[in-house]
């Protein structure tokens, strides 16, 4: 067996392994349309090299010869399709389409032509090395790129430059003087292997961005609130403390928000439970709307939120929960009735030296007491040195109980 038939054995392997990851992940994650173009792509990739496999063996290589041509072409256009599906950008359908036809086109007269022919070897390595600029693109569309996206973007830029330069190593090298022959020649095993590496690199790493990208929408899925759409308890708290233990670090100011709807049971008694959920949407979106970007928002559990503010000192952290209590008693919700008017009580309190989370909200929450106490449809603000009322819970007997605090 010659050097270039062993690594051809190989690259048919590796397609073969990263077909089936990628169609595993895509059985999986089921969101993960890309998963399952890459999967595609992978498994139309294993007839390149094996048509190039049993390539010495034809008598008329020419429609082989035309098959390993396709099936690259179409695994390459596949491979466009799945990063611009995994990275939520509209695939070039268009540009695809044309490159295709134009190629099979092309392809088709060029290639009985002399195989030391620089313009065949141009006409055959072209439509490769434009799809692997159209993945380029993509990938350089996508605004958050990490360091593995980043490096994708170098594989695929690196992947052009090497078809683009294929029919020049060819030329120099020496292709065979058949189709058949060709398998037994240095260049063959030299286009193999560089081949096999960059097949390797770039399967290894969109796997690698596609698990990302799929754990992290796992994990987000797991810390927000289905009805809110906001963060829940358990994403809010790990967000919030990782926000808090920096401005304490770094010396930057932090104040926090707990917000909890007045008389919420008597609205879900009296309307039903769909009106309930109508008066928390628009509470939550009401908080986030009007919210710092740098605010990390999160629905604690029934009728209660909360909202931390990096960067952010007590005046204007009062001003923003004035804010939306102003706009939350004004607002219609639907299906109410005119006679039902919503309403939020705010808690108000500022990051101090040594603050834990659970430090910051239990003066928060004593905050949020005294604004029931005192009527309901207010703010109220816990002074730095305030110390939180006998009468009110702790603050993990309070979120629990929350939904008795109307």
């Amino acid at each position: 067996m010659s050097a270039a038939a062993f690594v051809l054995a190989i690259n048919l392997f590796i397609a073969g392994v990263f077909a089936t990851a990628f169609g595993v992940v895509a059985a999986y994650a089921r969101s993960s349309v890309g998963a399952r173009w890459l999967a595609l792509a992978y498994g139309v990739g294993m007839l390149n090299p094996l048509l190039e496999l049993i390539l010495p063996l034809q008598q008329d290589p020419w429609l082989v010869q035309f098959g390993i041509f396709a099936a690259y072409l179409f695994a390459a256009n596949f491979i466009v399709v799945g990063l611009a599906r995994h990275y939520r950008l509209t695939p070039p359908w268009s540009a695809l389409g044309a490159l295709v036809v134009v190629a099979l086109l092309i392809n088709s007269q060029t290639i009985s032509m002399p195989r030391d022919s620089i313009l065949r070897g141009l006409a055959y390595q072209l439509p490769y090395s434009i799809a692997s600029l159209m993945c380029l693109a993509i990938v350089l569309r996508f605004r958050r790129r990490k360091v593995l996206d980043v490096w994708l973007a170098v594989l695929f830029g690196l992947s052009s430059l090497q078809f683009l330069l294929k029919p020049f190593a060819a030329v120099l090298l020496g292709s065979g003087d058949s189709a058949q022959a060709y398998i037994g020649t240095t260049y063959a095993a030299l286009s193999q292997s560089s081949g096999a590496m960059l097949l390797i690199a770039n399967g290894l790493l969109m796997l690698l961005i596609i698990v990302r990208d799929a754990m992290a929408e796992i994990t987000a899925r797991s810390e927000t609130d289905t009805l809110s759409g906001l963060l829940n308890r358990r994403g809010f708290e790990e967000r919030a403390e990782s926000l808090l233990a920096t401005a304490l670090r770094t010396g930057i100011p932090g104040a926090m928000v707990v917000a909890d709807l007045d008389h919420f049971k008597t609205i879900n008694d009296s309307h039903g439970h769909e009106a309930g959920d109508r008066v928390i949407r628009a509470f939550a979106d009401m908080l986030g709307a009007t919210a710092d970007e740098r605010a990390v928002i999160g629905r604690l559990g029934g009728e209660e939120f909360a909202v931390f503010i990096p960067g952010t000192n007590l005046p204007t952290a009062r001003l923003y929960a004035e804010s939306v209590r102003s706009g939350f008693s004004s607002l219609s919700i639907a299906n109410l009735g005119p006679d039902c008017r919503v309403s939020a009580s705010f808690g108000v309190a500022s990051l101090k030296a040594g603050d834990s989370l659970s430090d910051l909200l239990r003066r928060t929450d004593a905050a949020l007491y005294e604004a029931k106490k005192g009527g309901r449809d207010r703010v109220c603000v816990s002074e730095p040195d305030a110390e939180m009322p006998p009468a009110a819970l702790p603050y993990g007997e309070r979120r629990q109980g929350s939904r008795q605090r109307d």
